[in-house]
């Protein structure tokens, strides 16, 4: 509540009834559909209406009437005066109203008081609005007296639990919230059974929330055409309440609505409410309070059930704001996160995001699964701090680096630096966790370097669970490189485990008792030897998919009541066998070319794979050449067979290979055309000590089948 809706104390009364007066003006202005409203208190000694509680208007508008002697010509003054509900046209207090409507709070001996309401539209109220702006009035004047208001309404009042409620709406973030909250603490007082939350989405209403339905009718109802049905065109439109009192009462008011009349045959209830829901001076949808019997409704009753849906109204509307926005931004930061991971020949690997059950806004998780030369494999997780739509999307910029350096083959700790230049681009506020692990699935080994990130957990094949006992760099954004570089070796068919904070931390536990929890947990998961050897490669992924699952149950039970957003990615890596990996030296000169393609037809013959004999006889011709004419050595070259068949180059020097443009008449430079020409894709890496220029080729079909069932 803004400080120009909250009512101002009345000396002596309670917060029940400050409570009260909020309602009553909530109430009034909904049932006129109004821009605001006020509620005087008469000095009779005085002769002047003292200003005690405003609704809807800037304070220095409302301060204009703040002190009004009894004899004023304004419509509260008169009402006093004529002790009748009043209408002046006009726009009193410059703030675009169309008039004001002033209906007298009844006392003992005369009017105690004054409620006025600024309407939007030109026109006096009906006779159902005056009625309810009457008993409005009454309530009100039975507070500003200290009573606890007029018979039904005041036992109302009480059973209801305002302060309850109030609470309960105020601490509501989302429309589900609103819902329990209003189900909780205003359906039991008035013997309801049913409510039904309608939110009016183009000119269809769409089912936002409801307690007491079957699901086949709210199926039925959701997305209801407006035009259709008259008697939600008539709340909508005129902003005021219909209170249905029998199914008789409303097959005689809308007799003409046969969408209508099919919609209460169906429902199960027989007496209903239909509240309008009003926010930022407009009308976002209808409240529902249903009764599965036949009932009459009191002015009293009536006024409550108004004064509530003003108060509801305000709540629903900012808690759809929250949800439009949280799940904008879900599906941002959900559509920067991979859809699927690749299923390369080392590893294979399933993940779960978990956004925060509840907060206001998204987090900054992610990972990702990146192919690399040789069957490498780059895994990389990371949290952007903060939560909001700029942390989705510099989560989303910073996977976007991350892809663009890892096609550099870089090493983790000089992605890293490179990756902390970026983030400190960002700016001061701008920091983010960050492990970037290299899988070599010849040797074996994992190389990581960690940027204020958890280190990951390794699962054995045995089943043993190992953590590295290492500590990290710090955030990306807040460290100075360089970035240390760890090694961990990974025997076949083990699984590498990859987190953020968000899984291990909680307000229940720190960090160290979530990662003592993530590693019992990973110990008691069906990972024997063998688990994951298997020909059925959706076997496998199946298989990581049920360890994701059974890590987030054991880790993450209540999702409703966590605080952030959680990345699990798992990645079950496999080793090239030796009998796939064959290497040789060559001499720094002229007859190398001639022993690589000796070397080659040999190899590929014992691979079975003579239809690459040729194509790749000419693609180590060329780089073995290129190396003797324009690098230096010690020049190696080593055969890979895996899904393709990887051929590597290596030398001495750091220079750095490009395609060139060679004219008819040059007797050169078409060497690296030719090789991008029979490759799938080729490319450059960078070691300490020189390069390696590899290609790859598609295998032969009949290979890449008995290959794949070798794997």
């Amino acid at each position: 509540m803004s400080d120009a809706e909250r009512p101002d104390r009345v000396p002596g009364e309670d917060t029940r009834g400050t409570e009260a007066l909020a309602l009553v003006l909530q109430a009034a202005t909904a049932c006129l559909g109004g821009l605001g409203a006020l509620v005087h208190r008469r000095d009779g000694a005085a002769g002047r209406l003292h200003l005690v509680a405003a609704s809807g208007l800037a304070q220095q508008s409302a301060g204009e009437w703040a002190d009004l002697p009894d004899r004023h010509d304004a419509a509260p003054a008169h009402a006093v005066r004529s002790r009748e509900l009043v209408c002046v046209a006009g726009d009193s207090l410059g703030i675009g109203a169309a008039g004001t409507v002033a209906a007298p709070l009844p006392g003992v001996d005369g009017p105690v008081g004054v409620l006025s309401v600024f309407t939007a539209a030109p026109g006096e109220p009906d006779e159902e609005q005056r009625s309810l702006l009457r008993a409005l009035a009454a309530w009100a004047g039975a507070r500003l007296c200290g009573g606890p208001g007029p018979g039904p309404v005041a036992e109302a009042q009480r059973s209801v639990r305002m302060e309850e409620l109030t609470a309960a709406l105020a601490e509501a973030a989302t429309a589900r919230d609103v819902v329990q909250a209003v189900a909780a603490f205003v359906l039991p007082p008035f013997g309801a059974d049913g409510l039904l939350f309608q939110t009016l989405e183009g000119v269809r209403l769409k089912v936002v929330g409801a307690a007491g339905y079957p699901p086949e009718f709210l199926s039925m109802i959701d997305g209801l055409s407006l035009a259709s049905h008259a008697a939600f065109l008539d709340v909508m439109r005129s902003r005021t309440p219909r209170f249905v009192e029998s199914r008789e009462e409303f097959q005689r008011l809308y007799w003409h609505s046969p969408a209508l009349r099919t919609v209460i045959e169906m429902s199960p209830k027989g007496a209903w409410a239909f509240l309008p829901m009003l926010a930022s001076g407009r009308a976002i949808g209808l409240c529902v309070v249903s009764f599965r019997e036949p009932r009459s409704f009191s002015d009293e009753e009536r006024t409550l059930l108004t004064a509530l849906s003003g108060l509801v109204g305000q709540s629903l509307g900012r808690a759809r704001l929250y949800d439009v926005e949280h799940a904008r931004a879900q599906e941002l930061q959900r559509g920067l996160l991979p859809r699927t991971l690749p299923r390369l020949p080392a590893a294979v690997a399933a993940a779960r995001y978990l956004p925060a059950g509840r907060g206001e806004e998204v987090g900054g998780d992610w990972y990702d699964v990146i192919p690399l030369s040789a069957d490498r494999v780059a895994m990389v997780i990371g949290d952007v701090m903060g939560h909001g739509i700029t942390e989705a999307a510099t989560m989303g910029r910073l996977r976007t680096a991350v892809r663009t350096l890892a096609d550099l083959e870089m090493p983790p700790g000089e992605l890293l630096s490179h990756l902390n230049d970026l983030v400190s681009d960002f700016g001061e506020d701008f920091y983010a966790t960050c492990l970037y692990a290299v899988f070599d699935p010849v040797p074996g080994t994992c190389s990581y370097s960690l940027a204020g990130h958890p280190p990951p957990v390794v699962v054995h094949p045995d089943g043993t669970v190992h953590s590295p006992d290492v500590a990290p760099d710090p955030p990306l954004g807040a460290a100075r490189p360089p970035f240390a570089t760890h090694q961990l070796h990974l025997p076949d068919q083990s699984l590498l485990v990859l987190y953020t904070d968000g899984l291990v931390e909680s307000i229940t536990r720190d960090a160290d008792q979530g990662l003592a929890q993530l590693r019992q947990t990973l110990s008691r998961a069906p990972l024997g030897t063998g688990c994951f050897e298997t020909a059925d490669e959706d076997d496998g992924i199946r298989r990581i998919r049920e360890v994701c699952d059974q890590v987030v149950a054991a880790l993450l039970p209540d999702r409703e009541l966590t605080t952030d957003d959680a990345a699990l990615l798992i990645v079950r890596t496999r080793c090239t066998a030796a009998h796939d990996v064959a290497s040789c030296s060559l001499p720094d000169e002229p007859r190398a070319a001639g022993q690589a393609r000796k070397y080659v037809r040999e190899q590929l013959d014992a691979w079975g794979l003579d239809d690459l004999v040729l194509t790749t006889e000419l693609l180590v011709s060329e780089l073995v050449g290129n190396i003797v004419r324009h690098a230096r050595g010690p020049i190696h070259l080593r055969l890979l067979r895996s899904r393709s068949l990887i051929c590597e180059v290596y030398d001495g020097s750091l220079t750095t290979p490009r395609i060139r443009h060679a004219s008819h008449t040059d007797e050169g430079g078409r060497g690296l055309q030719l090789v991008a020409a029979l490759s799938r894709r080729w490319g450059a890496r960078y070691l300490d000590d020189g390069k390696c220029i590899w290609t790859e080729q598609d295998l032969p079909l009949a290979a890449s089948i008995s290959q794949k069932v070798i794997l």
